[in-house]
């Protein structure tokens, strides 16, 4: 298993080894000890999984506040995704910044998205189920969003607005500058 760092330090691509042969592949997809060893020491509580059926399905920003602030490690179990992460650490040099990685089933890649972050995805094909573990418990009373296509937050979705698929919480999100210092 590699980590690589992306343009926000924090946020790290997690690359697992994928071992083959005419069976096909096995690949360890979560080791606690490289993960720490790569800055990554989080003590994940939950495994969430969600299904997206249409292609051009937007999930996020979603993040949560503090005492209930999660970090995730994300992966796509099928299908494929644009995964974002943006920086909404007001103190942070990154802060209203975002990382963009493409994530699929058949490279297996993980993103890592630290507390601190909004989180959201786009799915680049139907049926897509993706996979992550997060290090703190759902909290309905600390759950917030920030609107998917803030302009202000320069992020180049692979969906028009007309053509995306979007949940009710997430149509209604407000955008970064009007929320108040989260973190």
């Amino acid at each position: 298993m590699r980590v690589i760092e992306t343009e926000i330090p924090a946020v790290k691509r997690v690359v697992p080894v994928r071992h083959g042969d005419a069976r096909g592949w096995f690949s360890e997809t979560f080791r606690a000890d490289i993960l720490a060893a790569n800055g990554i020491a989080n003590g994940f509580v939950q495994d969430n999984q969600s299904f997206s059926g249409p292609k051009g399905t937007i999930r996020g920003l979603h993040f949560q506040l503090a005492p209930a602030a999660q970090a995730k490690l994300v992966r796509v179990l099928s299908g494929s995704i644009l995964d974002v992460a943006v920086d909404i650490r007001r103190d942070s040099p990154t802060f209203g910044r975002h990382v963009a990685v493409r994530l699929d089933a058949e490279g297996g890649e993980q993103l890592f998205v630290p507390a601190g972050f909004a989180h959201g995805f786009c799915t680049l094909e139907p049926d897509t189920v993706i996979a992550y573990k997060v290090d703190a418990y759902y909290s309905r009373e600390h759950d917030r969003a920030i609107t998917w296509n803030d302009p202000g937050l320069g992020i180049v979705w692979p969906v028009a607005e007309a053509e995306a698929h979007l949940s009710d919480k997430d149509r209604a999100a407000p955008r970064m500058a009007d929320l108040p210092i989260l973190f």
